[in-house]
Formats: structure tokens, C-alpha cells, sequence
């Protein structure tokens, strides 16, 4: 073992206080028989991209949906599973560290330990690295005693590799196979769960014993699917930063003379925007998928945000907050094709020094145009994914310069009349990754650690642990699993040398849905949030009081039950089975048969649309 992971931590009185909070078990998951309910094979999102999925993914795509149900469920063709063999699991940690993956472990080890105490739950030190080089810690009660409703993830430490390569793929069954483990379970986002996906795959073809699950923990929120509601760490990143924002607006209200311009982590998704703006109500949010949808250039921007100062200089403020995901870099057309031309040239190993020389003309011209601290940084080496190092590029400090040359400029022209504009910059990134999580974190997290037990006692492979109906209280959420090949989709058009994983299934970002409840709720308090400085401070976390059970709002305003919805479709058709059956009245037979006529050419119609459109990235 690593001296360095596992060992007690000091903690201090609120975090003792924290360690003895035991969270909730939904009904479902109550006791020591596992009661699954299996739904119909579940398919791809994008019915287009089913065949190349399936075809990627034989042996684990078009598994069925299941559901874990309580002991007094009625339900006759539920599968009883009473017997619980002892069983070797391991977990790890994948990716960036998300508030509440301990709690993920803490679950899964109560849940193992409660169906055989002779089980055993054994951690992978330094993530997907200590996986291939068989480092273990086993979780026992004493390791795990400091690290419950904790932050980090340092009692077995992470990593951002992936298990991609056939080298790597290989070597994580060849750890699998040597430690002789009944399943894996890997924690983490995106990418992290499409590695899963892929492992499940191989391990069934190599009839490895080994089954893979996994579990949606990330911060920036991007992993939601039908079968995903939200991701465990969100929650508390956004509730951490609407603090500090808020914090910043009361500031801003009181000195009166400064504009703060804050970049928020989100990289190609602006969810945490977006639940910062409905949290805490800055003067201005720019979405990245707004910017992306309406093709706003930089100049478009800084005009946007150069009026609304204006618009509030009549108003004699002087004094504003705006809000900007780290990911507009990425969404601003005319950037995100320069990075493409810079990343280009450093695939094909032209120096930092002598790349803004071989640029196109027009982007050598954009390039000259930015400040010299921005070109230095877009300069930086990409991310192994082909994306810019988004951390590093100070987008915040680019815009507030930009505004305040423009408010200069209209100043001396005389069009402008107000104050002198000043600016202050941050970025809110590292601040929360490692905090302590929201009560709502700890529980979901919890859950889904005891989730993982029950799909390893059912026997799937490649499956995600979810729990949905989160905005009830614990003893409504329903718990089951859905298979990640469904949640896949495949991109068939792309900008750029990302064009590479044109065709290849992957379980991909979700961006905020400029249709959804959320974003709407935004729109409609734009203009008071602009003007009025209606600033709100939700107050730091809390576990008991005022505060210590609220959600996060847009999962609040969605309605994302998907489960939920299945269920009660199943209701409506079985009601119609048992209204319209031999020996009803014409009329009964009649209106049935023409409102089902109507659903199914309907359904049929939107089945045949969605099959036809193209997926953008």
C-alpha cells in the first residue's frame, strides 16, 4: 500500500460532526434480497446512430433496462435474489476529483459487507494507473472511518488517463483476472464511462468473469441522459461558487465603481453557468451554447456586454457581475477555428515560436488583433482530446479588456457619458473541486454506491448504476440501471483534427438544452437580473437547517423523470387493456381504436425525424 492513500485523516469539528451523518436508503435498496425488475431492451437515444453502436458493442448493446424494487412491490415477474456468494470487488477513481466519490465507496462497501460480510471492496490507488499496475488498498471500515461525507478524492487518489488503448484495455482485465475480481466498478464522467463501456465489451467477448459498472460522478454536470438526471458533485460546485459569486455581487453593490467579470469551470457544457445565474442572479451569464447557436463572434460579445454597462450607467450603476463558462473559448466561432489552425500545427510538430507565423492570413490577423496574454495561452499545447487547455485561457480577463477599449472608444466619441469603466477578473475553478459536499451529494452518492451491489448481484455487464426522481425526497428515488452503450451516441460531422473520432460510439456531453424549463426560467429574469441587482446568497453548505435539503434548481424546474414516466405510460396501456376488451361497447372500441391510430402515427412521425437529422458536436 501507498503510504500516502488511505491513511485517517485529521478532521475538524464539522467534519467529525459530518462523518456520523448517515444518509438515507430509498426502499428499494432496503434489506438483503435484491428484487430486479427488467424493462425492454433500451436503445439508443439517436435511433441513426443504433446500428454502428450495435455493431460496436454486440455483446452489451440492447440489454434491458432494470429495476431494483422494495420488498412490497407487486410485481409477479420480478427476479428474486436471495443468495449472496461472497464476492471480490474493485473500484477507481477515473478522472477529475468530484465532491462525494468517497460516499460512492462508503455505499458500496456497506451494501457488499450487508448481503456478505465476507466480501471484500478493494480500491485501485492513483486511478486507471494503479489499475494497470495492480495497486490495491482494501477499503475496511477503519480506512474508510475519516473519509465518509468527506471532499477529494484522496483516500485512493485519481488520475485524468484514460483506458482507451488495447495495451490498456488488456491490462486492466489482466488485473481483473489476477485479483480475481467479480466486478469493476469505475467512477467518473464522460469519458470515464464510455472506458467502462468499452471494457464491458471486451472483458464479455474474453468471457472475463469481471463485470463493469459505472457511476455518473462529475462536476461540471455534462453526463445526463434519459437515464441520468444529474451527476454527484454537481450539486455542491454549484452551490460552493453561488456562494463566492454571491459573495462578489454584495461587494460589487457596496463599493459601486467595479465590474467582475468571473469564469466558472464547464469546459464544452455551461450547466454550472447556468446554476450559478438561477442561484445567485449576476448582471449578465454568457452561455456557451447560446453563443455557439447564434454564431456570436467575439465583437458581438463585447457589444452585448458594452451595452448592458450602458443600459446601467443611465440607471447611475456603475457596478456589475457577469458570469463566463470556461468553455466559451471553445464556442466563439473565429476562436475556436484559430485553436483548430494552432492545434494543426502542433500535431504536425511545428514549435510554440513559430506557429502564429505559418497561420492562414485571417487567423494570423484575429491573432495579432488578441492581447498578447491570450496568444501566448491559446498557444499552449491542446488536451489529449483535441480541446484547448481551457483552464489556462484567461477568457474573463480577454472580455473585460475588450470592454473597456469599447467604453474608451465611446467615451472619446461622446456616445457614452457614464463613469470610467473598471474591471476586476477571477476565475472560480479549484476553489471547489475539493470541498466538502452538499447533503444532497452524500446521499445520491450513497445510493448509488449501494446501486452497484445490487447490479453486481444481478449479473449485467456494462451497465451505469442510476437513481432518478432525485427532486422527491430520498424515499421516492428509484433506483435501477441503465446499459452505457444506450446512452451513446455517434457524431457524424465534426470541425477540425477532432474529426478523427468521427463514427466511433462514445458517451458524449450533454449541453444545456436552450428548450429546457432551466434556461427558460433564465430568459424570463435576464432583464431584471440585468438591471435590478436583485443579487441572492444561498449561504454556504449546509447539513442541518435552513438550506441543508435544497437541489439544484434547474434539476428542480426539469421534469427528468424519465423512469417515472415509463412507469406511468405502463399504467395508461394497461388501463386500456383492461377497459377495451371483449364485450365493450362500439363506441368504447371505437374512440380506443382512433386515439391509438392517432398516438402511433405520431409517435411513428417523430420516431422517423429524429432517425433523419444529422448529430453536430
Amino acid at each position: 500500500m501507498d503510504s500516502d492513500y488511505g491513511v485517517p485523516r485529521e478532521l475538524s469539528e464539522v467534519q467529525k460532526k459530518r462523518a456520523l451523518y448517515q444518509p438515507e436508503l430509498p426502499p428499494c435498496l432496503q434489506g438483503t434480497t435484491v428484487r430486479v425488475e427488467y424493462g425492454d431492451a433500451a436503445i439508443a437515444a439517436d435511433p441513426a446512430g443504433a446500428h454502428v453502436i450495435s455493431h460496436a458493442f454486440p455483446h452489451t448493446y440492447g440489454q434491458p433496462l432494470a429495476h431494483f424494487l422494495r420488498k412490497t412491490a407487486n410485481v409477479p415477474d420480478a427476479t428474486v435474489i436471495s443468495e449472496h456468494p461472497v464476492v471480490r470487488v474493485g473500484v477507481v477513481f477515473c478522472g477529475r476529483q468530484s465532491p462525494g466519490g468517497h460516499n460512492v465507496i462508503w455505499g458500496l462497501r456497506e451494501a457488499i459487507k450487508a448481503h456478505n460480510p465476507n466480501s471484500k471492496l478493494i480500491g485501485f490507488l492513483g486511478g486507471s494507473d494503479g489499475l494497470l499496475a495492480q495497486k490495491t488498498l482494501e477499503i475496511t471500515d477503519e480506512v474508510l472511518s475519516s473519509y465518509k461525507n468527506q471532499g477529494g478524492y484522496d483516500m485512493l487518489g485519481r488520475t485524468k488517463d484514460q483506458i482507451r488503448t488495447t495495451e490498456q484495455v488488456n491490462g486492466a482485465m489482466a488485473s481483473c483476472q489476477a485479483l480475481k475480481l467479480d466486478a469493476l466498478v469505475i467512477i467518473g464522467g464522460v469519458t470515464s464511462n464510455t472506458d467502462a463501456a468499452q471494457l464491458a465489451e471486451t472483458f464479455a467477448e474474453a468471457k472475463c468473469a469481471t463485470k463493469v459498472v459505472g457511476v455518473p460522478v462529475t462536476l461540471n454536470g455534462d453526463l445526463k441522459n434519459q437515464f441520468v438526471e444529474t451527476t454527484v458533485g454537481f450539486d455542491t460546485i454549484c452551490k460552493v461558487n453561488s456562494q463566492l459569486i454571491s459573495n462578489v455581487c454584495t461587494d460589487a453593490l457596496s463599493a459601486e465603481k467595479y465590474y467582475y467579470f468571473i469564469r466558472m469551470m464547464g469546459r464544452k457544457a455551461s450547466h454550472v453557468a447556468l446554476e450559478c445565474a438561477l442561484q445567485s442572479h449576476p448582471n449578465m451569464v454568457i452561455l456557451g451554447e447560446e453563443v455557439a447557436a447564434s454564431k456570436l463572434t467575439i465583437f458581438d460579445i463585447t457589444k452585448q456586454i458594452c451595452d448592458a454597462v450602458q443600459a446601467r450607467a443611465e440607471k447611475d450603476k456603475y457596478h456589475g457581475v457577469v458570469l463566463i463558462p470556461e468553455g466559451l473559448v471553445e464556442s466563439i466561432p473565429e476562436l475556436y477555428a484559430l485553436l483548430q489552425e494552432i492545434h494543426g500545427l502542433h500535431g504536425k510538430g511545428v514549435s510554440m515560436e513559430n506557429i502564429s507565423s505559418q497561420l492562414s492570413p485571417w487567423a494570423s490577423a484575429l491573432f495579432e488583433f488578441l492581447p498578447p496574454f491570450i496568444r501566448k495561452q491559446l498557444l499552449l499545447h491542446p488536451e489529449s482530446d483535441d480541446s484547448a487547455q481551457l483552464s489556462q485561457i484567461e477568457t474573463e480577463k480577454l472580455l473585460a479588456q475588450l470592454v473597456e477599449d469599447e467604453m474608451n472608444r465611446r467615451m472619446k466619441e461622446g456616445t457614452y457619458k457614464g463613469k470610467k469603466f473598471n474591471a476586476i477578473c477571477h476565475f472560480f475553478g479549484y476553489q471547489a473541486r475539493g470541498s466538502l459536499p452538499s447533503k444532497f451529494d452524500c446521499d445520491y452518492a450513497y445510493v448509488l454506491g449501494h446501486v452497484c451491489y445490487h447490479i453486481l448481484a444481478a449479473g449485467l455487464n456494462g451497465y451505469m448504476a442510476t437513481v432518478t426522481n432525485l427532486k422527491s425526497p430520498a424515499n421516492k428515488w428509484r433506483c435501477g440501471a441503465a446499459p452505457i452503450s444506450s446512452m451513446m451516441t455517434v457524431k457524424r460531422w465534426s470541425r477540425g483534427p477532432a474529426a478523427t473520432q468521427i463514427g466511433k460510439p462514445a458517451v458524449h456531453m450533454a449541453t444545456v438544452d436552450l428548450k429546457g424549463k432551466a434556461f427558460e426560467l433564465l430568459r424570463n429574469n435576464s432583464t431584471s437580473f440585468l438591471i435590478d441587482d436583485i443579487y441572492r446568497n444561498p449561504g454556504p453548505l449546509q447539513f442541518e437547517g435552513a438550506g441543508a435539503d435544497s437541489k439544484p434548481i434547474s434539476l428542480c424546474v426539469e421534469d427528468q423523470d424519465y423512469m417515472g414516466r415509463i412507469k406511468k405510460l405502463q399504467e395508461y396501456l394497461e388501463k386500456v387493456k383492461s377497459i377495451v376488451k371483449p364485450g365493450c361497447s362500439q363506441d368504447v372500441l371505437k374512440a380506443a381504436l382512433s386515439a391509438m391510430s392517432s398516438v402511433t402515427e405520431t409517435l411513428a412521425i417523430m420516431t422517423s425525424s429524429s432517425t433523419g437529422q444529422g448529430t453536430p458536436l
